[in-house]
């Protein structure tokens, strides 16, 4: 394995990890559109905490999907063909909750509601699907010699892609109350602790049997024992510190451990693959690698100046971004308050 298939493996980790710290709080705030705000001004008054930022979050996602065409296009191949249907209900996901944010505001009010369903079941539908690709993917697929997948119902949709799932989509529910938290004033504020509080205790016992499940259904305690359990006590710890943060009124720790806990989940998912790109339920000899599915040595060393070009100007983009629309929505104002 060259070091240029290992940067590009980890950049690919790193991309989706940013996509979930992001667009998980994205999520979230636009399941809480219909579970958490109680008239329109509140549901407005979410929307407004998202709406300056919640496209260029889904640029993360488009940047890891170019990143492993062009660096490893065999796993790409397999993937996108392997999980076209999950793809496919995933890209609904997005299409609906993204034309939401602007139909919502052009209809007429006895249609507004429509639209608001749409934001929330868009933002649902995306991370509870994404742990099912995720989940399904590490527990080994049937995979030829070919790289070719033929997997039935069972295969995508069984107890633990579905617990994945809901656990990805808790997360992101949380880290989207955290956030709210972050950036309201007014009884939505304090209604999304209260939220937050009850449902840590909910998140504890997903964390425990989604470990067992990962000790039962994928091999990654017998390959990488210690990463593992590292990083399933790590995001035990950050739910605590989170968990804590809420109950404390520390409104931006509580954020943070929310969002680091996501990035160490996809940590745990990309350490135990490593070197497998995606695991073969036929044979071990059909896995696909690292060192046997990735673009020339050339491509991979053109597109790293291209990324380490362009980077530090993406990520300081971001951050002013997020500078700019730093200020609290107020519930009397959907503007920065």
């Amino acid at each position: 394995m060259s070091s240029l298939q290992f940067l590009w493996f980890v950049l690919i980790g790193i991309l989706f990890a940013g996509f979930f710290f992001l667009e998980g709080f994205d999520f979230g705030v636009g399941m809480s559109i219909q579970t958490l705000a109680h008239d329109e001004k509140e549901k407005n008054q979410l929307v407004a905490t998202i709406g300056p930022v919640w496209d260029g979050n889904e640029v993360w996602l488009i940047t890891a999907g170019g990143a492993m065409f062009a660096s490893y296009p065999f796993w790409y191949s397999a993937l996108f063909s392997g999980y076209y249907l999950i793809l496919f209900i995933i890209l609904v996901g997005l299409i609906i909750r993204g034309v939401s944010f602007e139909f919502r505001q052009k209809v007429a009010a006895r249609q507004k509601n429509i639209w608001n369903w749409s934001l929330a079941i868009g933002s649902f539908i995306v991370p509870f699907f994404f742990g099912i690709l995720f989940i399904s993917m590490i527990q080994g697929m049937p995979i030829d010699a070919k790289g070719n997948m033929t997997a039935g119902f069972t295969d995508y949709i069984n107890l633990f892609s579905v617990v994945g799932g809901i656990a990805l989509t808790l997360l992101s529910y949380l880290h989207g109350l955290n956030y709210i938290a972050l950036k309201t004033i007014g009884p939505i504020r304090d209604r999304a602790k209260n939220y937050a509080k009850f449902l840590y205790g909910v998140l504890y016992i997903g964390l425990v049997a989604f470990a067992f499940l990962l000790y039962l259904r994928t091999d990654f305690f017998n390959v990488h024992l210690v990463s593992t359990l590292t990083l399933l006590v790590l995001m035990v710890v950050l739910t605590v510190i989170a968990n804590v943060g809420v109950m404390r009124d520390m409104e931006l720790l509580a954020f943070l451990a929310s969002g680091l806990t996501l990035i160490s989940l996809v940590a745990l998912l990309f350490t135990g693959l490593f070197p497998r790109l995606m695991i073969s339920s036929i044979t071990q000899k059909y896995d696909l690698l690292i060192t046997n599915a990735s673009s020339s040595p050339y491509t991979l060393r053109i597109m790293s100046y291209i990324a380490l070009s362009f980077l530090p100007f993406v990520l300081a983009y971001i951050a002013w971004t997020y500078y700019i629309f730093r200020k609290r929505i107020s519930h009397d104002r959907y503007t920065e308050y």
